[in-house]
């Protein structure tokens, strides 16, 4: 049997969501297992958006929260806010009370994806803090930890991501995802589909 991971991601400027391109083509990879990617529904109104100069978004499909059931595996992407998920996603997963109330997602594997605008701005800590989410639910936090291999340790250019998962650094807006931040990006899907087919 076919193993299915979600993508699931929030993303105000694209950074995120070309991460999570990244990680389905890594999952992608793994024969006997396939990616489908959604995103969380916007809560802000089109003008706060126009006035934040926020792209229009993609046509991936809003995912609802009974469709988390039907994943053997998912990964969530999000940018930062303050150390956090942004509200965005934490509405998402306040919506997924009636999945807790009846531990539908208990035993699934998670793992997190993220962009901060700099270092020391959440690399880490965006992950971190959501881990709560994934323990309420009983989920298995898969990190990457350092399968990454020496990619891990670069330290001639800038490079998002952590043990915990891939990221990216958008500066002021105009930083795209570099090559090395996709390969990792790429590396996370891999990985993690590994585990979502022994799971499965």
């Amino acid at each position: 049997m076919v193993a299915k991971v979600y993508i699931v991601y929030y993303s105000m400027y694209g950074h995120v969501e070309k991460l999570a391109q990244e990680i389905k083509k890594g999952v992608e990879s793994v024969e006997g297992v396939e990616a489908k990617i959604f995103q969380v529904a916007e809560t802000l109104p089109e003008e706060v958006l126009g006035k934040m100069h926020a792209p229009p978004k993609t046509d991936a499909p809003i995912i609802t929260p009974n469709e988390l059931t039907e994943a053997d595996g998912v990964l969530f992407g999000f940018p930062t806010r303050f150390g956090m998920m942004p509200a965005q996603f934490k509405a998402f997963l306040d919506s997924t009370g009636g999945l807790w109330r009846t531990q539908a997602l208990a035993g699934k594997p998670a793992g997190f994806f993220y962009s901060t605008s700099a270092q020391g701005s959440g690399q880490e800590t965006t992950a971190l803090t959501a881990i709560t989410q994934l323990v309420h639910h009983g989920m298995i936090f898969v990190p990457i930890g350092y399968s990454f291999g020496a990619g891990m340790f670069e330290m001639e250019q800038v490079k998002g991501g952590s043990p915990y998962g891939a990221g990216t650094y958008a500066g002021d807006g105009s930083r795209q995802p570099s090559e090395l931040e996709l390969a990792q990006a790429f590396h996370q899907g891999k990985y993690f589909a590994g585990f979502a087919k022994k799971l499965k």
